[in-house]
């Protein structure tokens, strides 16, 4: 992905739900003006959620995700419609499509329900209105009576125009809390990135969070220096200046500390992700739970994305091997990635995240927010890393409101 591509992460992620030949994929296409979804009469041709980056005006950079049907049926039919159900936690916005010839059902109302409990701004969509006319079962006063709802014909396109009008209008308009690092910066500051060259990125590509970071930096008009952790020393020893900050890759956190003077502000591409789309608090208060760990306990780590597993994997092999080494104990650790996370966390002593660079902010936030909720300690790789290696309150300075929960 280019410096000048949009981030699936950074996009507004809209979902699409309803039941089966609801018109979900046909209704997708009307909107985008592109063949994006499979159309057809038989139920159920949509199986799994599937996404797409593109541009919807007058919005913007979208993630438009299509679901499987929430009437789908059999054994596999439920494992549908929970994913479908899992897609409500990256969704910016919601649509759900209902087909206008047969009205809502209790499929479509418990789907608003959701909508409302998680405080996702959604869109009812009335699709086949020209079928419905045919029919003669409409008042025509009914037609786009409720804000909520509109009434639409994706074969006739009539209200395409207005429906992707309403979208723009949900879009969130917040400016995020926090920005990445940006927040802490004057304009002309120096800040040195380490960056081990990864060799689960692929060739010729840093990795999101430091393309992200390096962006983020030059937005705040300070100048980001890059090194590999091996160049660092010589780089502060002949940079001429004092750099604000040096951010590091967690996995080389040790040698970066060592060689950075202590009067220069020190953290992670992680940690500042636990910031800017999580909870940093959190997070922070979750790794204590590592005192606590006794033998045969259970330990979730989870990806964000899925990528290729190197034979010295952080989140398979390096993190297992570093708290085995900190605790001393017998821990069973099971892994997740990608979309799945389990909802029942009952079983696991803590979980440890990745920065979550590929997750959005809604999603990542909701996996905190369903651990909080359980009472089961979060946090993440570079606190974690920070932690076991004796240097997280050095790692949490640049964050004053932050640092002073380790001594709690």
């Amino acid at each position: 992905m280019g410096l000048n591509s949009t981030p699936s992460s950074e996009r507004v992620h809209i979902g699409i739900f309803g039941k089966r030949n609801a018109g979900k994929s046909s209704v997708i296409n009307a909107i985008t003006n592109q063949s994006l979804a499979i159309v057809s009469d038989i139920k159920g041709t949509t199986t799994d959620p599937v996404s797409k980056a593109m541009e919807l005006l007058p919005l913007g950079p979208v993630m438009i995700i299509d679901t499987p049907g929430l009437d789908d049926v059999g054994e596999l039919g439920k494992m549908r419609i929970q994913k479908s159900y899992q897609v409500l936690n990256k969704s910016d916005i919601g649509i759900l499509v209902i087909d206008g010839t047969f009205g809502q059902t209790d499929e479509d109302k418990a789907l608003i329900n959701k909508f409302k409990e998680k405080n996702i701004p959604y869109i009812v969509v009335m699709n086949k209105l020209d079928l419905v006319r045919k029919q003669q079962n409409i008042d025509e006063n009914e037609i786009n009576s409720n804000p909520n709802t509109i009434w639409v014909s994706s074969t006739t396109k009539e209200n395409i125009y207005e429906l992707k009008e309403m979208i723009a209008k949900q879009a969130p308009t917040d400016e995020p809390k926090f920005k990445i690092v940006g927040d802490l910066l004057n304009p002309s500051d120096f800040v040195v990135l380490v960056v081990p060259i990864d060799k689960a990125a692929p060739k010729g590509r840093l990795i999101l969070p430091q393309q992200q970071t390096i962006r983020d930096i030059l937005e705040a008009n300070a100048n980001a220096i890059v090194v590999k952790e091996n160049e660092l020393k010589n780089t502060l020893e002949n940079l001429g200046k004092k750099p604000k900050l040096v951010i590091t890759d967690s996995q080389v956190f040790s040698k970066v500390s060592t060689d950075t003077p202590k009067d220069i502000l020190l953290t992670s591409f992680s940690i500042l992700f636990a910031r800017y789309k999580g909870d940093l608090k959190e997070t922070v208060k979750g790794v204590k739970t590592l005192e606590d760990l006794k033998d045969n306990d259970t330990i979730l780590i989870s990806e964000g994305c899925t990528h290729h597993r190197q034979c010295d994997d952080i989140g398979t092999v390096k993190i297992p091997k570093w708290i085995t080494k900190y605790t001393n104990k017998k821990i069973n650790f099971e892994f997740t990635s990608g979309t799945e996370f389990p909802y029942d966390l009952s079983k696991y002593k803590m979980i440890i995240h990745c920065g979550g660079c590929t997750l959005n902010e809604r999603e990542m936030k909701y996996r905190v927010k369903c651990a909080q909720d359980q009472n089961i300690p979060f946090t993440n790789y570079g606190i974690l890393i920070a932690y076991t290696q004796g240097i997280l309150k050095r790692t949490l300075e640049p964050f004053s409101d932050i640092s002073c929960l380790l001594e709690e």
